[in-house]
């Protein structure tokens, strides 16, 4: 390699860095608060009224506390600073938060789904009118916990994961709540356990989607909202360049982005004011925030890094 100036591309007047989680810890302990004491009444109450459908909202409800208990332990963790050992931080806690959070889920969907189809071909009494009062309290719990994350859902899989949890949750709860007025009204036991299993489906859609993208980005996929193509041939299209190679795009957390780049510019290099506005162009176009970029002037050797399959 040639002139190999290393730049890393910071421009921290911007914000593009999105720290979201910051502003949600109060969100956090209210629903985890919220949560947890009604996990307890809707057990309790569908054991004592027999109904399945009580019992798996109650096992979901406990996962979700869990699933933010875990989400509000990585975003603290994220805003802790860098060291000599950690040199990103934590910020990648987030990933793995959002990852464990769909896994919670997928174990409390094969347990309930398990009793539920036992349900199905051994019905049992059920309490309808308990089931429903029980449900519908549940429904407002949960919906005033879903709007306190709903405004951080499109910026940070994290939030979207608590989010997720939570409205689900309420879909969750009017369904118990239509289970229990059929039940009152025909006497029909099955109609717990078939709800049971609706309830299932439900939670397995919404978190199928989090599955996928926690698990993309702990693979350092690029994330969703950015195309590479979009951004390699932004970086092709610069004055100056004449090829761009070893382009990288990572996520470092749930919210923040690194991209790592050479480009052959044989002009010589452009100076500081380039990379500048390189890192300004990146964080408002793309929302990519940490960028690191190496001039190469091509002057008779060639970089190791060259094909684009070597990394």
């Amino acid at each position: 390699m040639s002139a190999g100036h290393h730049h890393t591309l910071h421009d921290h007047g911007h914000h593009g860095h999105g720290h979201a989680p910051a502003s949600f810890g109060r969100a956090f302990a209210i629903g985890i608060g919220l949560n947890l004491g009604f996990v307890i009444v809707e057990a309790a109450y569908g054991f004592i009224s027999g109904s399945m459908a009580l019992i798996a909202d109650a096992g979901h409800n406990l996962s979700d506390v869990l699933g933010l208990v875990i989400a509000w332990i990585a975003s603290v963790l994220t805003r802790r600073p860098p060291s000599a050992r950690f040199t990103y931080g934590f910020k990648s806690s987030s990933i793995l938060a959002a990852l464990g959070n769909a896994a919670f889920l997928m174990m409390a969907l094969g347990a309930i789904l398990v009793e539920t189809i036992r349900r199905l071909f051994e019905p049992e009494p059920v309490a309808g009118t308990t089931v429903m009062i029980v449900a519908a309290i549940g429904i407002v719990i949960n919906t005033a916990t879903a709007l306190m994350f709903m405004r951080g859902r499109h910026h940070d899989l994290n939030i979207r994961g608590a989010y997720l949890h939570m409205a689900a949750d309420a879909a969750v709860s009017a369904g118990v709540v239509v289970a229990g007025l059929l039940i009152t009204l025909t006497g029909a036991q099955w109609i717990d356990p078939a709800t049971s299993l609706v309830i299932v489906g439900v939670i397995a859609w919404s978190t199928w989607g989090l599955l996928k993208d926690s698990l993309r980005m702990s693979l350092l996929g690029v994330p969703g909202n950015i195309d590479e193509r979009l951004v390699r041939s932004f970086l092709e299209g610069l004055n100056g360049v004449e090829a761009v190679h070893d382009l990288h795009i990572w996520p470092m957390s749930t919210t923040e982005t690194a991209l790592t780049a050479h480009l052959v510019m044989p002009g010589g290099h452009p100076g500081d004011g380039f990379l500048h506005q390189l890192a300004h162009e990146l964080e408002h176009e793309f929302g990519i925030g940490h960028p690191t970029v190496q001039i190469e002037t091509i002057n008779g050797h060639e970089c190791v890094l060259l094909d684009d399959h070597t990394v």
